[in-house]
């Protein structure tokens, strides 16, 4: 697989595209995704639901506006998503995150003041069939502004899969390469600000996990290399608020005459 990654030139001070699902030989500065320990139950400790297996099977349309809740080993965060924003990566989340494909991945690249990437299966069996589940892009209408959820993609258009980063500063270069943000963090930002970020990139740049070993090792591989790395313990859609309707307030029954109060 290719690495999606956020490249960072570091003479200019601007961010290569980065790339979502697929990763790249060492030699290309990939922007990551991440599969960790702690998995929901529903997820690591059972195998994948049949749904997760079948990429093509996923194709609900999100809500206009809906809330997802992510649960972590530093704590929850809830993210908002506008569907109107980025109507295709709306979809691949809200369909993501409703069949759990979240539960137990980890938080693999975190680099202060740029971004925090995740969004690899700690199952190598799912990462290889959502390897090609690419979906088109979206035009840019929203800004990489810090707490906004953002695909990664590859250079090349039309090649975000399942990799996301969170923006930890507003890293408004990145709209001009395609990447077009889809929600943003509403609480818990002060939780994504905490997740470890000690190992760095990735090859060649650092020393934090290799996404194509991810993919293919899966949960084991950052359990035994990089053990101080965050996961997402589960990731759930919020249920909207009920509707409050005002009904007429039931009159007080009369008590008898005479009646003892």
């Amino acid at each position: 697989m290719r690495k999606q990654i956020i490249a960072i030139v570091i003479g200019a001070l601007t961010w290569a595209p980065l790339v979502a699902v697929s990763q790249t030989a060492p030699a290309a500065p990939p922007a990551k995704t991440t599969a960790s320990s702690t998995a929901h139950p529903a997820t690591a400790a059972h195998k994948p639901a049949a749904s997760l297996l079948n990429p093509a099977s996923l194709k609900l349309q999100a809500p206009a506006v809906f809330k997802a809740r992510f649960t972590t080993s530093k704590g929850d965060f809830v993210v908002e998503v506008t569907r109107a924003w980025s109507p295709r990566g709306a979809d691949r989340f809200y369909n993501l995150v409703k069949y759990h494909f979240f539960d137990g991945a980890a938080f693999f690249r975190v680099m202060e003041g740029f971004v925090v990437q995740f969004g690899i299966s700690p199952r190598p069996e799912v990462s290889r069939v959502w390897e090609n589940a690419k979906i088109a892009d979206d035009p840019v209408t929203q800004s990489n502004t810090r707490g906004t959820l953002t695909f990664a993609k590859q250079a090349i258009p039309n090649t975000r899969t399942t990799q996301i980063f969170i923006n930890l500063g507003d890293n408004t270069n990145l709209d001009a390469g395609g990447f077009s943000p889809f929600g943003k963090v509403t609480s818990g930002m002060e939780v994504v600000d905490k997740f470890y970020g000690g190992y760095g990139d990735g090859a060649p740049r650092g020393n934090g996990p290799d996404q194509e070993r991810i993919q293919k090792e899966g949960k084991a591989y950052l359990e035994k290399s990089f053990p101080l790395l965050d996961t997402i313990k589960t990731a759930v859609i919020v249920p909207p608020a009920p509707v409050v309707t005002n009904k007429p307030a039931t009159p007080a029954q009369s008590k008898p005459a005479g009646g003892k109060i």
